[in-house]
């Protein structure tokens, strides 16, 4: 930080080196000599004050608690613009106009604007996703048919993994131009089960094995209460439908244990699954 004090302070490296060495050593250096170890300097100084204020800004963030997939984003974001900062005022030592120099990256900029368009709107679908913040870190998302849980955002992508450990890179456009579905942005989560029981059965007995199964099974909430009903009359049987609530982190273990709970206390209870079947009558015509 001294030393970025100092270029601040002079007007030019070259009276910096003027001050530092021998006057005899200076004005036996040649200038061409001066102007690249005034180069090297300043960007050996820029790329580290840019990965310094890159740390920095994560420090920050996670401060103030920021959502941990925003740190790689802004981090990076404030590192790429240091260090081009100080790779033009390095320019600048060596005699190019950076006037000049600016205007031709703006034109190039516009030119390769228009053959990275799609670039240019991933990235800007990625700042999108920083403000909107339809996610977080570690929620469980589906968009277009890809499910996973949130890992990173980056420029022109986000990253995620799946439940069977896999990495999925998506578009950023996709996050912002489908719908989504965060199946964690709650803290609790509801489950629909289905069981079918035979014509014969005595339903309230069964809807009673069905409420006391969720009451009794740890992974399902107490509030709200589970809700056992008729859902229909079906071709082979009776379906009741078991809404339970459990917290959306516990949701799979949760959909698991209730079906094998289930299942158990049918058989306990002498409740029969039906096998779908189809009856044929066969009619004599004699």
């Amino acid at each position: 930080m001294d030393i970025l004090f100092k270029l601040n302070m002079l007007d030019s490296i070259d009276s910096w080196f003027q001050k530092i060495l021998p006057q005899r050593i200076y004005d036996g250096m040649p200038k061409a000599l001066v102007s690249i170890a005034s180069v090297i300097v300043i960007l050996i100084v820029g790329f580290q004050i840019g990965n310094f204020a890159g740390k920095l800004v994560v420090k920050l963030l996670e401060k103030h608690n920021v959502d941990k997939t925003v740190h790689y984003f802004l981090s990076r974001c404030v590192t790429v613009f240091i260090k081009i900062m100080f790779f033009v005022m390095a320019l600048s030592q060596i005699g190019f106009n950076i006037s000049s120099f600016i205007a031709a990256l703006g034109a190039a900029g516009v030119t390769a604007g228009l053959g990275l368009k799609d670039c240019i709107s991933q990235f800007a679908s990625g700042i999108q996703i920083l403000f909107n913040k339809p996610f977080k870190s570690g929620d469980y998302v589906e968009v277009e048919g890809i499910s996973g849980t949130i890992d990173a955002i980056h420029f022109m992508n986000t990253t995620m993994v799946t439940l069977e450990n896999k990495i999925v890179t998506v578009p950023n456009s996709y996050f912002t131009t489908k719908s989504i579905i965060n199946y964690t942005a709650q803290d609790t989560r509801r489950i629909d089960l289905v069981f079918p029981v035979r014509y014969g059965e005595d339903i309230p007995k069964a809807k009673g094995v069905l409420y006391r199964a969720a009451r009794d099974n740890p992974n399902i909430l107490d509030e709200p209460k589970p809700y056992v009903a008729v859902q229909e009359y079906a071709g082979s049987s009776i379906n009741l439908v078991c809404q339970v609530w459990c917290r959306s982190n516990n949701y799979f273990p949760s959909f698991y244990t209730m079906q094998e709970d289930v299942k158990e206390a049918f058989d306990k209870n002498g409740i029969e699954i039906p096998f779908e079947q189809v009856d044929i009558h066969v009619k004599n015509e004699k």
